[in-house]
């Protein structure tokens, strides 16, 4: 297992860490901080294993999986979470799990049907992920505009959301719509 896929397994393996501090954080303020700090690190993490598999080459089929994989966990998380303790709406919890949701469904039914799976992380995939981010660090810091950022967030969720679905007709039909010979 190489550097990257290490730091983000690390990545992965802190995400209880973070639940069970903001799970108990309205029992314990101080908690809440250690959230905030695990999951700045989380996010620290992710760009330096992406920046440590681009620069040493050492992309792999499990990093492929593992980094996307740590990515969606600890936001789902955080959404989630931050939903329990009334932080964010549900409407906005359910915008973010069902674009999720779609793509990993998407992503199987490609697999299942072309026996093999090749799509990447969009432009508009990865700037939703850091207003994402973005949007979870504002309400761990109880930022008064967080909503806005919020806002943001789901927008481009929405949108990449749209795109993925769009990407992966795409792919297992064509341009034309019509099914491609396998």
């Amino acid at each position: 297992m190489n550097i990257a896929n290490k730091i983000s397994l690390f990545r992965l393996l802190s995400v209880p860490f973070f639940i069970a501090c903001l799970y108990y954080s309205s029992e314990r303020p101080f908690l809440r901080i250690c959230a905030l700090a695990i999951f700045l690190l989380a996010v620290l993490s992710d760009a330096v294993d992406g920046y440590i598999a681009r620069k040493t080459e050492q992309k792999s089929p499990a990093g492929l999986v593992l980094d996307p994989l740590a990515d969606k966990i600890l936001l789902l998380s955080a959404f989630v979470f931050l939903y329990v303790l009334h932080d964010i709406p549900f409407w906005a919890l359910l915008i973010v799990i069902t674009r999720d949701v779609l793509i990993l469904l998407g992503c199987v039914v490609i697999y299942l049907v072309k026996q093999n799976i090749n799509m990447y992380p969009s432009q508009w995939g990865k700037l939703t992920t850091t207003f994402q981010m973005l949007s979870v660090f504002s309400y761990l810091v109880n930022l008064r505009f967080a909503h806005i950022i919020l806002w943001i967030a789901v927008f481009g969720t929405v949108i990449s959301g749209a795109l993925y679905v769009r990407k992966g007709f795409f792919i297992l039909y064509g341009q034309n719509g019509t099914a491609k010979k396998l």
